[in-house]
């Protein structure tokens, strides 16, 4: 870890060619703003401070990575990279060991690798140290122009010569420098290119001129230094960070019978013995216990899972709690605040919003239990719901332990039933109901034997007359 170590990364762009009225920045790869990695490889190396500079939807940015241990400075005017860099001059104006300068569209850079560019530059003692690729087809980035091991200059596509246009090594735009240096060297730029703007790139001229090592690292991965200029490369590097996620799960012992249909986000923790079927989204703050078995179309959101949970093909949770060793689907639905025990079991068609269950209680077919507690050892027979909403405000449904629910009951709330009572088959329950007892509610059956038979000969005489 460098110990005197600072971070600047580039995020006040718009975008244009996303085509979108979100800042480029803000656009999501696998659950997160792309933005999140560049600051994440930032800190993984020890940056500290880190500075973000913003200009474009600079509230939203700074908001979406708040909390990250960073700093902001504001690009009121987007100049170019080398007047990006100098706005950040001020802010670090006591700093004065190696700054690292990170582009935050540029998502799939790896901290092993910036570690590897790190090592170069403080071995070389070099003013810049440029990271670089190797393209077939360099066409529209700019051009290292080598001499030996150090970089003579970087040509951009638009300045650049037909001989130099044939170079395939090209700049990826992540630097290191020296940071006394580098905020001298900007104060003499000029705009006296082909897109008038402040290149960062001439910097290196200027350390050639002083007579400073300057040095170059070849990217290993090159689409690690894939930037994110329009919606197509998005997905593409959505893929590949799915590729990069899925694969580091499946080495500590996740099994993916499709990995390519299984969409897992970066903030997402999956235990090894899981099992995951094909056409899964798991999202957000989402935790994945041991043993699991997560069928296909499964969507977990926000959620916590424990070991050995039966997620059935179908099922949507989120926001919600389950317990060791329940099953839950197919095609069941948890909306946020429930939160099951363990041992239970939510079968087809059930919904849940704002429901605990005790140890062991299950409801295992078209049911909708909402704003309810209920106990240990609850049977909810098919069809009961808790009618939680007046259309104005949401009542609670109490249901102590080992109570037994008939089919197509309804409790309305506010409710409270007693320990090991029973509620009839097609009760309505309007008033509370003791421990031990039975209640049901239902309108007395009427039974006219011979009632069909004369209503068919009545209609047969009619239609014959």
């Amino acid at each position: 870890m460098e110990s005197n170590l600072a971070a600047v990364i580039l995020a006040a762009g718009k975008g244009t060619r996303m085509k979108s009225q979100t800042a480029k920045v803000l656009h999501e790869i696998a659950g997160q703003p792309m933005l999140s990695y560049p600051v994440q490889a930032a800190r993984q190396v020890g940056c500290d401070p880190v500075q973000v500079v913003v200009g474009h939807q600079a509230e939203e940015v700074m908001a979406a990575v708040t909390g990250k241990q960073v700093a902001f400075v504001e690009q009121t005017e987007q100049l170019g990279t080398g007047h990006a860099l100098l706005c950040a001059a001020e802010a670090l104006h006591d700093f004065s060991g190696t700054l690292l300068l990170l582009c935050g569209d540029v998502p799939l850079l790896r901290a092993e690798t910036l570690q590897r560019m790190l090592d170069v530059h403080q071995h070389e003692q070099a003013a810049v140290t440029v990271l670089t690729a190797q393209l077939d087809n360099p066409s529209g980035y700019g051009r290292i122009v080598r001499s030996g091991d150090a970089v003579a200059c970087i040509v951009e596509e638009k300045d650049a010569t037909a001989e130099q246009k044939r170079i395939r090594e090209i700049n990826t735009g992540t630097y290191l420098f020296d940071a006394q240096f580098v905020f001298s060297a900007l104060k003499n730029l000029k705009t006296d290119n082909a897109q008038g703007e402040y290149y960062l790139t001439d910097v290196i001229a200027t350390a050639v001129t002083d007579g400073l090592p300057t040095r170059a690292v070849v990217l290993d991965a090159i689409e690690e230094g894939m930037g994110i200029n329009d919606l197509q490369q998005l997905a593409e590097a959505s893929r590949l960070m799915r590729q990069r996620i899925n694969g580091a799960l499946m080495r500590s012992g996740v099994t993916m019978i499709d990995p390519e249909t299984v969409y897992i986000d970066a903030t997402v923790q999956v235990e090894p013995g899981t099992l995951v079927h094909p056409n899964v989204m798991l999202r957000g703050a989402t935790h994945i216990g041991a043993d699991c078995i997560v069928e296909m179309g499964v969507m977990v959101d926000d959620s916590t899972v424990a070991a050995a949970v039966h997620l059935k093909a179908g099922s949507v949770i989120e926001g919600s709690s389950i317990g060791a060793n329940s099953k839950i689907g197919p095609m069941a639905h948890l909306r946020p605040g429930t939160q099951l025990a363990g041992d239970n079991k939510l079968g087809n068609f059930v919904e849940t919003k704002k429901a605990v269950f005790g140890e062991g209680s299950q409801a295992s077919h078209l049911t909708y239990i909402g704003d309810a507690e209920v106990g240990r050892g609850v049977n909810f027979g098919c069809g009961t719901i808790t009618c939680n909403y007046d259309g104005v405000n949401k009542y609670k449904t109490i249901i102590e332990d080992d109570v037994f629910v008939g089919s197509d009951t309804q409790f309305v709330a506010p409710v409270h039933v007693g320990r090991n009572s029973l509620i009839a088959a097609g009760s309505t329950i309007t008033k509370d109901v003791p421990p031990d007892a039975l209640a049901l509610s239902r309108s007395e059956q009427k039974v006219i034997p011979g009632w069909r038979l004369r209503k068919q000969k009545k209609a047969k005489a009619n239609k014959e007359g």
